[in-house]
């Protein structure tokens, strides 16, 4: 996980990829508000992230940007509990009059967003919303390869989901 432009980007949602729904209260450790990571007083879905995800997603060889609503509070929230470093966060556009036809369609909110940061670059996004709307746009409009990547919300990232990306990341870098 490095800040080349020669690696391919990797859009990642915080709800659903790594904070799964499905998963039990708490049954990964906690962090204290002394060691300056916010407390899962502050959001009991805090304690759902394993921190292994941390590691793994830092051996992935891409450019790890955040692509949740949650914004820079990824940064200060999600990234210290998985013990990875600040990363990008997608700023997302205001409402635009495209908006509306985009829903109208089935296009999710943040995939021209995406494109547009990506600016050329090949990028895998990992969502727990993806569509083949999505997918079938991204491939009319944007000329780099993309792996638009569901991840089942129930349970978040997985080994399968981690051998999927590893293998195309390696592919397209």
């Amino acid at each position: 996980m490095t800040g080349s432009s020669r690696l391919p980007l990797l859009f990642l949602d915080v709800d659903g990829p790594l904070i799964p729904f499905g998963a039990a209260p708490q049954p990964h450790p906690t962090y204290r508000a002394e060691r300056d990571v916010p407390d899962v007083a502050a959001n009991p879905l805090l304690a759902r992230i394993n921190p292994a995800h941390g590691p793994r997603l830092a051996a992935l060889p891409c450019e790890v940007v955040w692509a949740t609503t949650w914004m820079a509070d990824a940064n200060e929230c999600v990234a210290p509990r998985v013990g990875l470093p600040p990363l990008p966060v997608v700023a997302w556009p205001e409402p635009s009059d495209t908006d509306a036809e985009d829903e109208r369609i089935g296009l999710h909110w943040k995939t021209r967003p995406l494109v547009h940061r990506a600016a050329g670059r090949p990028f895998a996004w990992v969502d727990d919303e993806v569509t083949d709307t999505d997918r079938a746009w991204v491939a009319a409009h944007h000329p780099a390869p993309a792996l638009l990547h569901r991840v089942d919300p129930r349970q978040g990232l997985t080994d399968g989901d981690y051998a999927v990306l590893d293998a195309w990341l390696r592919r397209h870098r």
